[in-house]
């Protein structure tokens, strides 16, 4: 039996930036030092990010055990280089798949989701990192020796950039592109300007993945003002999916996804329990709207949920049964760990099965298939 691990992630080296990018970029490329506390920052120029931890998954209680000690001037209990080595090298993570009894995993990066809103504003230093953590991609292509299947980095602020990326993408083997699901510059993922990214990821075989991720939250920052955590305010983790389920809408309705039969879009660790709702929901509104108005919005076959039905795939945790799911929405739902992350299973295969009671050879689509066949495994 197949097992195939829809998220998880590796730790970036402190340096993995500056020796992927250009020599004439390398004042635009992002760090990861050691504050005077011994802390391991993420930053770009004299300009703090993210402060980063080093915990065991399966606990997520650490992160706030961790937070504690900042807050109170103390030293962290472990450093950043002190993890273990299958977090962060591809090859000790193939030998720890086979431990787990898994035979592949899709591979996140662990800061790739944690400075994006942050340089929201700077197209340059944006490009020039997302082009740094995909050369890394394309190099555990190689290394993972086909179990790891890397997730990219693109935008949709320079269209004609982000065509050329998937294309340097597929032909080196990666299949997988993590994008924000966020308007940008005004324009929102539909936009006519975009439809060449569209068409791109769809002929070169790339598949587009919204995964929980540091962009622009879908609602007015006044909600999570004065939140102690700027990163993962309380209410972003309440309506993480709002966002992604905003894209979804939009891709379908607006016939995205009808001129390209071709795109896949894949949504990980952003929930899953919305997705039935969600579709009946789209549906109504498309019916409703066109008949108000007395035309569609956009000219479709079939109802928008229809193309999602066939073209997206979600990641679940195991608490929102997504054999239940899969009944009420359909056959969609993926196998995640978040593997490392302490929220994330520490036994990925043995923890899932325990709370979702579905043994991998009685749901292949759940463990295998649909993981295979959005990264092209």
């Amino acid at each position: 039996m197949t097992i195939i691990d829809a998220d998880s992630h590796l730790y970036e080296t402190r340096d993995l930036w500056v020796e992927r990018v250009d020599a004439r970029h390398r004042e635009l490329a992002l760090r990861i030092v050691d504050d005077g506390l011994g802390y391991a920052t993420l930053v770009l120029g004299d300009r703090r990010i993210e402060t980063l931890g080093v915990h065991d998954p399966g606990d997520v209680s650490q992160s706030g055990v961790f937070r504690e000690r900042m807050r109170h001037g103390l030293p962290p209990e472990r450093p950043y280089d002190d993890m273990p080595r299958d977090f962060w090298d591809p090859t000790a993570r193939v030998t720890k798949l086979q431990e787990f009894g898994m035979d592949a995993a899709v591979v996140f990066g662990n800061c790739a989701i944690m400075w994006e809103s942050a340089l929201w504003d700077d197209a340059d230093a944006t490009r020039v990192n997302m082009e740094a953590w995909n050369r890394r991609a394309t190099e555990l292509v190689v290394e993972g020796r086909g179990r790891l299947a890397p997730v990219a980095q693109i935008s949709l602020r320079d269209p004609e950039w982000c065509v050329h990326e998937i294309e340097v993408l597929s032909r080196n083997g990666v299949r997988l592109a993590m994008l924000s699901p966020a308007p940008v510059a005004g324009r929102r993922l539909s936009h006519p300007q975009h439809d060449p990214v569209w068409r791109a990821a769809a002929e070169y075989g790339v598949a587009i993945v919204f995964h929980i991720a540091q962009y622009p939250l879908p609602f007015d920052p006044a909600w999570t003002a004065d939140d102690p955590d700027w990163s993962n305010p309380l209410l972003g983790s309440v309506f993480m999916w709002t966002g992604p389920a905003l894209a979804l809408a939009d891709l379908a309705t607006r016939g995205v996804l009808a001129r390209h039969p071709d795109l896949r879009i894949g949504v990980v660790e952003l929930m899953s329990a919305w997705v039935p709702l969600f579709l009946l929901q789209l549906d109504g509104a498309f019916s409703f709207h066109a008949r108000f108005n007395g035309r569609p919005i956009a000219d479709l076959a079939e109802p928008p949920s229809a193309y999602l039905r066939r073209q997206m795939r979600v990641a679940s945790f195991g608490f929102e049964r997504p054999a239940q799911l899969a009944r009420q929405a359909g056959d969609i739902f993926m196998f995640g760990s978040d593997y490392p992350h302490p929220e994330g299973l520490a036994h990925p295969v043995e923890d899932f099965r325990t709370s979702t009671g579905i043994e991998p050879a009685h749901d292949d689509a759940l463990y295998r298939g649909n993981a295979a066949w959005l990264a092209r495994l």
